[in-house]
């Protein structure tokens, strides 16, 4: 029998396995040599979305795309260090008593059992996978704020820059500071719990009846409905700063825990103390949106912006670097991302596609390739090691067929991937949505052309369409433009570069169109039917798109699509949203799409050179509704 790890000896190969896990978002990423050769989320799937659980299917996906075993692997990285963790929540507990004793009581039995014990745990579930003994797995831990800091800088294109981390909180750290430099990463500042502005933009998130840890998209798409005249935007800013948090000039921040009770109790915020300083109750999901939700949204998503600026301009005048690398859940915040690109703070700015939890299965395995090995790196300051965060898995023609007479789906073969796309476009001109699935699945949460829900940015009643009977979510929820990457100063200003979709540009001036008259006194649902620019489907309310540029070099299949689409209107975007229904994670396999594009109002499905018209499929039998499998996001 082949001994695994003399064989990877004599190749002269490392392979580092990354695992996040047991909080939100599992992951597992493979690394060989420091080379990114797979990522993935359990959610995608278990189709449990935000799935915590241990990534079994994941680790088997990475393992299987290098061809390896575990006995192959140098190291499993976990992204966090659990003990750490539970120090905290101890010390808390017992700082906030006996505030917290309902909650103490409730999370005890599950730290005790499993989190504590996590070494334990996580061999258990490797052994699970594959039967080979416990010694031949080395373990290793990375803090959670370095796996992030990781993740943001070593797959950048940069060999020198600053890296600024912010999320809710991982150990005891909620953000830091960290300047990058070859192979190395060091320290800087750090912010510690329970201050923190990824949880203070998660307690507004919950007091406008959002979830948290996934709600947090839609507070930001719903900030621009506020009006940005309004004298009552500018007294909940007041209130913000005078009541619930302090800001320091540096971007760190105290937050009056009198206002909270995430540190201690099952709630994120101090309900009664919320409604005496806003004027309003805490919204419910069902509640419609009001005037007031708008600008308290608008009013947060300020604060959020002018504190992560001042933590940048802090981080500048700590490292000198010229560059900024970002991760941590409040990278995702693409339009406080767009804030820091026009404060013009850095030359430039690069962000890891999955910066929250998950990235940090990413970031755990390269710290430990580059810091723990002390193995080199090289960067060109020009490409990214993401290869356009195209790491997931694939499908082949056999599989996409094999679905087809599962579900006795009625299709057309094209002879070329040039007829694909012409009909195509045929489809998107006629006004349909076209479901669209090619390659290797995106890492992340953003659909980056490979798994994606498409449409003619031209339409203007494509944005209420694809809400109300695409994605069956809020109809004020914006979609985002795919632009050619050749063409985007033909749209949108600044014309940057924004590969995974996490910057928001303005669409420009010459393409806008006027707002009526008393357009600001209007409900959220009379500014959606107004017509805003000649690409309508994807101009938010307050002219920005969240823009993903495509780029033939990383993705040549969507990039000729658009180019196919842009010879035949003379525009060069489409509209881009993730292939899944709200609360449904983004598909996977074919049959993940084919479900999904039976059970809505899609038109088209496209599997590769595969062609499916909704008119022509078989009546969909099965009885389980989306809204009974999945839950509300």
């Amino acid at each position: 029998m082949r001994n695994h790890h003399d064989y990877r000896n004599r190749e002269n190969r490392m392979y580092i396995l990354g695992i996040s896990a047991y909080y939100h978002d599992a992951a597992a990423a493979l690394i060989q040599d420091g080379r990114i050769v797979a990522a993935a989320q359990e959610e995608r799937f278990t189709r449990k979305k935000h799935d915590p659980d241990f990534p079994k299917n994941a680790v088997r996906f990475c393992l299987e795309q290098a061809g390896i075993s575990l006995g192959d692997l140098e190291a499993v990285v976990y992204y966090d260090k659990p003990l750490l963790t539970f120090e905290r929540l101890l010390e808390t507990y017992y700082a906030f008593a006996p505030r917290g004793l309902r909650s103490f009581l409730a999370s005890m039995p599950v730290w005790l059992k499993q989190k504590v014990m996590m070494k334990k745990v996580l061999l258990d579930e490797l052994t699970a996978l594959e039967a080979i003994p416990r010694t031949r797995i080395k373990l290793l831990f990375s803090s959670h704020h370095l796996s992030h800091a990781a993740s943001a800088f070593f797959p950048s294109p940069y060999d020198d820059a600053a890296i600024l981390t912010v999320d809710g909180v991982g150990e005891w750290a909620t953000a830091s500071i960290c300047h990058g430099q070859g192979n190395g990463i060091r320290l800087l500042r750090e912010l510690q719990f329970p201050h923190s502005l990824g949880l203070l933009y998660s307690a507004f998130t919950s007091f406008l009846g959002f979830k948290v840890n996934s709600g947090e998209y839609k507070l930001m798409g719903l900030a621009p409905y506020g009006n940005p005249a309004s004298v009552r935007v500018q007294q909940y800013c007041d209130s913000i700063r005078g009541h619930l948090v302090d800001i320091k000039s540096d971007g760190s921040l105290w937050l009056n825990q009198e206002y909270f009770d995430y540190a201690a109790g099952l709630q994120m915020t101090n309900n009664a103390r919320w409604q005496r300083l806003f004027g309003f109750p805490p919204r419910s999901a069902s509640d419609e949106l009001l005037p007031e939700h708008c600008d308290l949204a608008l009013a947060i998503q300020r604060v959020t912006e002018e504190v992560v600026v001042k933590m940048a301009v802090e981080a500048r005048r700590l490292t000198g670097a010229r560059k900024l690398c970002l991760a941590g859940g409040v990278a995702l915040n693409c339009v406080a991302n767009g804030k820091l690109y026009k404060e013009a703070i850095f030359d430039e700015i690069w962000i890891q596609p999955a910066a929250g939890d998950a990235g940090g299965a990413l970031g755990a395995a390269l710290a430990a390739f580059h810091i723990t090995h002390g193995r080199e790196r090289v960067a060109d300051e020009k490409t990214d090691s993401m290869a356009g965060a195209y790491l997931g898995p694939e499908y082949s023609d056999q599989d996409i067929e094999r679905t087809a007479r599962r579900f006795g789906a009625v299709y057309r073969k094209c002879d070329s991937f040039d007829e694909v796309c012409q009909h195509t476009t045929e489809s998107l001109v006629s006004g349909n949505v076209i479901g669209w699935f090619q390659g290797r699945m995106e890492w992340g949460p953003r659909a980056l052309g490979n798994r994606s829900i498409i449409a003619d940015p031209r339409s203007p009643e494509m944005q209420r369409k694809l809400n109300l009977k695409i994605k069956y979510r809020e109809g004020f929820r914006p979609f985002a433009p795919s632009v050619l990457a050749e063409y985007v100063h033909e749209y949108f200003e600044p014309s940057l570069q924004s590969p995974y979709m996490l910057q928001v540009a303005d669409v420009k001036t010459e393409r806008r169109y006027s707002l009526p008259e008393g357009y600001h006194d209007m409900t959220v649902r009379e500014k959606l039917y107004i017509v805003r620019s000649d690409i309508p489907a994807v101009t938010h309310i307050d002219y920005s798109a969240r823009l993903q540029t495509v780029h033939r070099e990383t993705n040549p299949p969507y990039w000729q699509l658009i180019d196919t689409f842009r010879q035949q209107t003379g525009y060069a975007l489409l509209v881009n949203t993730s292939f899944n229904v709200r609360g449904e994670p983004i598909v996977m396999s074919p049959d993940d799409a084919y479900r999904c594009f039976m059970r809505t109002e899609m038109d088209c499905l496209v599997l590769g050179n595969y062609l499916f018209a909704k008119h022509e499929q078989p009546r969909w039998q099965e009885r389980q509704a989306w809204q009974e499998e999945f839950a509300l996001d």
